[in-house]
């Protein structure tokens, strides 16, 4: 049985050993922002915003269109009625240079620039949202690791104390001292332990192929060592100024104040129908006419010449247009955007709320994970003292093997109350920084 335990746990080991790379919490940070689908998507968006965001698409600059048409036919004519029979040819060709600018359209031209540049801003903001996203998956996932690779580190140390209590029970059998029933409960420990170690180096290899998953590694199975240690924050904070941050920096709320600027532009378009339209319309177009038919001039007996012909033209044009009714639509558009704006304050002052409660409640499990830490802390060092102690009593004969094995798992349990406390302090505290707007690139 111990060389298939042996065999099994050098199998654990090396599977943790083989082929890893160095990787600290800011590289796993910038190969996630590098790899995540969702930020290049929103970068390619940012990038049809910055092309519209120009007076060109907002219509300041006028349009040129030159156009050449050419039409040619050929007719065979043989008619006994008509004064000449023969083929002839028809050609002509014409081009044409014409300007359309918009002098004046109620401000729209002004209005659509400044449209693009807050939907420009809106891209941004989405951009930066999938970073917040980005990064926090990688740090949660990136502590995760940790946090199961000490879970193995402890039942690793449990399962040494195991093995050791079974080599003891071998040699006290063998001078007679312990009997089948000792000897049987250390191995049932062991199995037990051996067992969670196998099951945590599981729970390992998934937390591993959860951190590649963040950072958009295509590799799951890659393998790492973590070089960032598993520190957990100390600061105090307070919930006026982490407020007031979350006012000012919060990425959604950010977002929802370019919404409601949007609105604002949208109240002017809606309003720049009560104004008339000014354009002018220029240009110039070209003809050109040829000609040949293929038969005798029964007047003079020769053949007939080409005839050849142009036209050139030049024009100027102005024209106003005024909408006097509707059917109210200009009116209920005025009033609807209206409308759409308050709704955008309206979401703006619902969020605030949301967030600010969201927020004490995080700063609160904040506060509350840092004293659970403490306490914790204490526990897994009474645990360890204690299972230090009780190693001694056992080997003295003074506690059996039931005691000894309750206070490892006593120990384990111990461990666990302050990897999770930990885990959970990191999560708040993650979420604590994204609120403020702090988890950027």
């Amino acid at each position: 049985m111990k060389r298939v335990l042996l065999l099994l746990l050098g199998l654990a080991v090396s599977g943790l050993l083989i082929g890893q790379t160095s990787l600290s919490l800011s590289e796993a940070i910038a190969l996630g922002l590098k790899n995540n689908y969702q930020i290049q998507i929103s970068e390619r968006n940012l990038e049809v915003a910055q092309n519209n965001n120009s007076w060109g698409a907002a219509g300041r600059y006028p349009t040129v269109d030159f156009n050449v048409n050419l039409q040619n036919s050929i007719t065979d004519q043989n008619n006994p009625a008509a004064f000449i029979n023969g083929a002839f040819f028809n050609g002509g060709a014409t081009a044409n240079l014409d300007v359309r600018w918009v002098l004046f359209d109620g401000y729209r031209v002004r209005i659509n620039k400044e449209r693009f540049e807050e939907l420009e801003r809106q891209n941004q903001g989405n951009i930066a949202i999938a970073v917040e996203n980005s990064i926090r998956s990688i740090m949660l996932a990136y502590y995760q690791v940790l946090i199961q690779q000490e879970q193995l580190a402890v039942l690793g140390e449990v399962l040494d104390l195991s093995r050791d209590r079974v080599n003891y029970q071998e040699v006290r059998q063998e001078f007679g001292q312990a009997g089948s029933f000792e000897l049987l409960q250390s191995q049932d420990a062991l199995l037990n332990d051996s067992t969670s170690l196998l099951i945590q180096e599981n729970s390992l290899d998934i937390a591993l192929r959860n951190l590649n998953l963040a950072m958009g590694e295509d590799d799951l199975a890659t393998r790492y060592t973590l070089s960032d240690p598993l520190n957990y924050p100390t600061e105090n904070y307070q919930f006026e100024d982490l407020q007031q941050r979350l006012f000012t920096n919060n990425k959604n709320l950010q977002n929802l104040f370019i919404a409601r600027s949007i609105s604002n532009i949208e109240s002017k378009a809606a309003n720049s129908a009560r104004y008339p339209t000014v354009s002018v319309n220029t240009g110039a177009s070209a003809t050109g006419n040829f000609f040949k038919l293929w038969a005798t001039n029964p007047s003079t007996g020769e053949p007939f010449e080409p005839a050849t012909g142009s036209n050139l033209n030049y024009y100027l044009n102005f024209s106003a247009t005024y909408n006097l009714y509707n059917g109210g639509a200009t009116k209920r558009g005025i009033e609807n955007a209206k409308v759409q704006e308050l709704v955008a304050q309206l979401n703006i002052e619902d969020l605030k709320r949301n967030l600010s409660t969201q927020l004490a409640n995080t700063l609160a499990n904040y506060d509350n994970q840092k004293a659970l830490i403490a306490l914790t802390e204490e526990l897994i060092n009474n645990a360890r003292q204690n299972l230090t102690i009780s190693e001694e009593r056992f080997r003295g004969g003074q506690i059996n093997s039931f005691d000894y094995r309750a206070v490892q798992l006593a120990y384990i349990n111990a461990s666990q109350s302050r990897l999770n406390a930990i885990f959970n302090l990191k999560n708040t505290e993650t979420e604590l920084i994204q609120l403020i707007g702090g988890l950027v690139r």
